[in-house]
């Protein structure tokens, strides 16, 4: 079975910096997509970042660019979501997916682990 945990989000004020963990068990993180998306409320989920070294593809949405950088560790079987300069407008649910071809969108993905709230405050 494809599982994937989410962890490391929390309350941080505006500029501050967290980083995010997805950890996949039941497959090779490597062997697919990972991709990082968000969902404020009233809002649709919407891609933040995603990476894959099978399709050596990388991408950041316009918001996040220059902000964020996503990561792996394959050893651990984890990608992580570095988030600095954060803004209020980042607040959102965030969550993992993996995805069996290179894709940015919800609809590329086909597993998705639970999420992880992100506030940022004023």
């Amino acid at each position: 079975e494809v599982q994937l945990v989410e962890s490391g989000g929390g309350l941080v004020q505006a500029g501050g910096s967290l980083r995010l963990s997805c950890t996949a068990s039941g497959f090779t993180l490597d062997a697919y997509t990972i991709g990082w998306f968000r969902q404020a409320p009233g809002k649709e989920r919407e891609g933040v970042s995603c990476i894959s070294t099978s399709y050596d593809e990388t991408y950041y949405s316009d918001s996040v660019k220059g902000r964020f950088a996503i990561s792996r560790d394959s050893a651990k079987n984890t990608v992580y979501l570095q988030m600095n300069t954060l803004k209020p407008e980042d607040t959102a649910v965030y969550y993992c997916a993996a995805a069996a071809n290179w894709g940015t969108t919800v609809r590329n993905f086909g597993s998705w682990g639970q999420g992880t709230q992100v506030t940022i405050s004023s």
